[in-house]
């Protein structure tokens, strides 16, 4: 017997491997950073929407740029995705900057502070 949401999750990796090929092979726009990732998508279970997190490599304005970008190109990344995947709907596409990668990145260099005082405190 197949466990309940199995279905809900496949659908979510192949918008996520499908939308992220699109964003890197298919879009040509400048405003879009050249490492920009696809983190997650969450679908409906409708099909009719989907918050697909992306993250950005750089500063907080090209995030912002690259993200202003793909609400430009919503519709044709939705256009492709039909295309490329046979879906009862193809869902409006929302975008949003996922900081988790940031913040991850941030705790690390804070908890490593942290123990180079302390370990300096210590060698004293």
């Amino acid at each position: 017997m197949r466990k309940k949401g199995q279905n809900g999750s496949r659908v979510n990796s192949d918008v996520q491997r499908v939308i992220s090929h699109i964003i890197s092979f298919d879009l040509k726009d400048p405003g879009i950073s050249p490492i920009t990732s696809v983190v997650k998508c969450e679908v409906t279970k409708d099909l009719s929407e989907c918050k697909c997190y992306i993250s950005v490599f750089g500063k907080h304005p090209s995030g912002e740029e690259t993200l202003a970008a793909l609400n430009r190109a919503e519709g044709f990344v939705r256009k492709r995705l039909a295309e490329v995947l046979n879906l009862r709907n193809t869902p409006e596409i929302h975008f949003e900057l996922d900081h988790s990668i940031e913040y991850g990145v941030a705790m690390t260099s804070k908890i490593d502070r942290i123990i180079r005082e302390e370990g300096g405190a210590d060698e004293t």
